[in-house]
């Protein structure tokens, strides 16, 4: 769902099954890798959840509406047009003071470009790599993810 409540565009819902299928096909269990499941987000004034787009998870998660950050590994968020900020900026921040390895960016831009974060801190994330989405889907997950 966009920012503004919206539902989310084909291009978005395309993309979010090319990172579902990428990573499904290279052998990630169809449970630990999820789209829009909800994350409970504490910390910095805020108790409440976040919805990424996907998130990966070492292991199944419990069943649950907002889960714990437990064992997540990684989320993924594809920018909407009015959402660069909220992506870019807060949830980043967000995410990092959860303490979650790692956030992907997906941009809307000609190329699609994904850029990799990985927690280096609680301060927050550090920028491992930049590349069009066509580029990523030709590698293995498990060279980001560490698996």
């Amino acid at each position: 769902m966009s920012y503004d409540g919206r539902p989310a565009d084909s291009e978005h819902a395309q993309i979010a099954s090319r990172l579902f299928a990428w990573l499904i096909m290279a052998g990630w269990p169809a449970e630990q890798v999820l789209q829009v499941a909800g994350v409970r987000i504490s910390g910095q004034g805020r108790d409440g959840g976040r919805i990424p787009d996907i998130s990966v998870w070492r292991r199944p998660p419990p069943r649950g509406v907002w889960l714990a950050v437990t064992g997540l590994l990684l989320t993924i968020e594809i920018v909407l047009p009015g959402s660069e900020a909220m992506d870019e900026v807060t949830k980043r921040r967000e995410y990092a003071s959860a303490g979650i390895p790692q956030y992907w960016v997906v941009d809307r831009d000609d190329a699609r470009t994904v850029t990799l974060y990985q927690l280096s801190s609680e301060a927050g994330y550090t920028e491992r790599a930049r590349m069009p989405l066509a580029w990523l889907l030709q590698t293995d997950p498990g060279d980001h993810l560490g698996g």
